[in-house]
């Protein structure tokens, strides 16, 4: 199978696991519509050309939040991709600060690809938070949201140049949008 049509078959695999699935978002979107972003911000922000990154990036949250195991990824997408989707993967049984945590520590010790799928998973989260945020969360929230984004992005620095000026943009961009 080439690259490209394994990309895809990644992209309808996580399409279906993912298909219940809501952002919190006040438009509720299909969950889907983030990772593909995420591969989407990689590829065309970021200039990534490494398959291997791009599908992990489409199945980056579906060990996370779905019933999706990383043996399942590795079978279907190999062991790189596999090796991608656990180091941006969160430990759902720890508390969620706790996690929020253990990601800004990690976040240095990341492989290169995994990185950057983390760092376009973070401008994709950010931009909902300032732009589509969840049903409730005042301006007090949302800030620090952003603030603890580049915590962890602050680790993820010196692998795409690209996708650093993005966020930054982005984040500065929603600063001054918050007054």
């Amino acid at each position: 199978m080439n690259d490209l049509a394994k990309f895809v078959e990644a992209a309808s695999f996580a399409a279906k696991k993912h298909r219940y699935q809501k952002r919190k978002g006040d438009d509720a979107e299909p969950y889907v519509n983030h990772p593909l972003e995420v591969a989407n911000l990689l590829a065309n922000v970021g200039r990534v050309d490494d398959f291997d990154i791009l599908i992990a990036a489409v199945l980056h949250d579906t060990v996370e939040d779905t019933e999706t195991t990383a043996e399942e990824i590795a079978a279907r997408f190999g062991a790189v991709v596999s090796g991608y989707v656990l180091e941006v993967t969160d430990d759902k049984s720890l508390p969620k600060a706790e996690r929020k945590l253990k990601q800004i520590e990690h976040a240095p010790h990341l492989s290169a690809g995994a990185k950057q799928i983390k760092l376009a998973d973070k401008i994709s989260n950010i931009t909902d938070v300032s732009t589509n945020p969840p049903a409730g969360w005042p301006l007090e929230r949302r800030i620090e949201y952003i603030d603890w984004g580049e915590r962890v992005v602050a680790g993820l620095r010196g692998v795409n140049p690209y996708l650093e000026a993005h966020f930054d943009e982005m984040v500065r961009r929603a600063r001054e949008n918050f007054g």
